[in-house]
């Protein structure tokens, strides 16, 4: 087993451990260990929400979710010679839930979760057909994954991390801070938010020096979306055998990581779409002097995607165009298209037996295929969803026989706003 360089002790609290990671983004939170190029090393990490929320029949954890505290990422770990200007090069050697832990209340022994959020704390990629909280168990047996609250469906995990990435420099940071504040200000009471501005409440900064947390506090960055170092980009497709090429911004990179997934969708549309859970994850880094500048790698990581994705061969697909529900004609909106996409895939699953919750939180943890079929075709785009036939216990074509009817069985969890 490769060196572990940042353990975690499931009966203790991130806080309260041996090493504290953080849960913003600042150039000044200092680096928990140093590992020199060519070195492998093993990470753990605790899922988003520190186990906020728990293995019960109850949506009241995902309703009441405390948003302000995550993500708990583990880190930032310094890379010897690293210096702004080079690409960090990031090998996914291996990837997993909490080892030697089959069982117990955190996320990852045993077991995770998936949940749509309420469009008051955090919403979702289709929050107005959805606007309350749900929540969805899922069992782990080796790498399958199924549910009490989804039942008749099994999948294979494509487990990976949701999050990774370089920390920004004083610039990069407030750059982000301004024009994610300028977002905001455009309609600075929309619900949920247009973006999340800084939030010294709950932030957690490593070890920042006390004389100097609240200044750290009121600059650093949320981690919720995906930046130009990386961060929360949560491409399924990070899987084990993935090789990342990350910007350096700050001397040694100070790279961090969590928001472990035992599966997702693309697009985790749910918002909280994956499996989330707490495990382990292995790591060989190297550094290319320059990189940056050689390739034209200045604003997003590169990536080779991992080898180890489920095998599934045949699908059943579903399209949209960029038509709003109430036939409103928009020009070449390829995310309103990929809505639409996953709309008509959920009324479809009801057919089947399903509630619209539970088929929606099906399509942000199962292995779905999220495509941009075609974005040249005035006035439409048009966005495609693959599903693996295979996940399903029964036929899921359609037939002249008419559609096989489920067992909902106790339904998806669910608290009302």
């Amino acid at each position: 087993m490769p060196e572990l360089i940042f353990p975690l002790d499931s009966s203790r609290s991130f806080e309260d451990q041996q090493l504290v990671g953080h849960n913003r983004w600042h150039p000044e939170i200092p680096p928990v260990a140093t590992v020199r190029p060519g070195d492998t090393f093993r990470v753990h990490c605790r899922e988003w929400f520190d186990g906020a929320i728990v293995n019960d029949d109850s949506a009241e954890d995902v309703l009441n979710a405390p948003l302000r505290t995550v993500h708990k990422l583990s880190g930032p770990f310094a890379v010897e010679g690293a210096r702004p200007g080079d690409l960090l090069v990031v090998d996914i050697l291996d990837v997993g839930p909490i080892p030697q832990e089959d069982s117990g209340p955190l996320a990852g022994q045993g077991w995770g979760y998936t949940g749509i959020f309420a469009r008051t704390n955090g919403g979702g990629f289709l929050t107005d057909r959805f606007p309350d909280a749900y929540k969805a168990i899922w069992d782990f047996r080796g790498q399958t994954a199924t549910s009490r609250h989804v039942p008749e469906v099994s999948f294979t995990g494509i487990v990976h991390p949701g999050l990774m990435g370089t920390a920004p420099s004083a610039q990069l940071l407030a750059r982000w801070n301004e024009r994610e504040g300028a977002l905001i200000a455009t309609d600075p009471d929309r619900v949920p938010p247009l973006a999340l501005p800084p939030e010294p409440q709950d932030a957690l900064l490593g070890g920042v020096p006390d004389s100097d947390v609240d200044r750290v506090a009121g600059e650093a960055a949320r981690t919720a979306p995906p930046r130009e170092n990386g961060g929360n980009q949560d491409i399924k497709n990070l899987t084990k055998g993935t090789r990342v090429f990350y910007p350096v911004f700050v001397d040694g990179a100070n790279f961090s990581v969590g928001d472990l997934h035992f599966s997702q969708g693309d697009g985790e549309i749910t918002f909280c779409g994956a499996i989330e859970m707490g495990g382990f994850i292995d790591f060989h880094v190297d550094v290319i002097k320059g990189g940056m500048e050689t390739y034209g790698v200045s604003e997003n990581a590169i990536f080779l995607p991992g080898n180890t994705d489920p095998q599934y061969s045949e699908w059943i697909s579903f399209s949209g165009t960029s038509v709003t529900l109430d036939g409103e004609q928009r020009y070449l909106d390829a995310q309103l298209s990929y809505q639409r996409a996953c709309l008509h895939a959920i009324d479809y699953l009801t057919k089947f037996g399903y509630s619209p919750e539970q088929a929606y939180l099906l399509l942000g943890a199962a292995p779905i295929e999220g495509r941009f079929s075609g974005v040249v075709d005035i006035p439409n785009s048009c966005a495609t969803v693959y599903i693996p036939t295979a996940i399903f216990d029964f036929d899921i074509r359609p037939s002249a026989a008419g559609p096989h009817q489920v067992d909902r069985g106790m339904g998806a969890p669910h608290a009302a706003a």
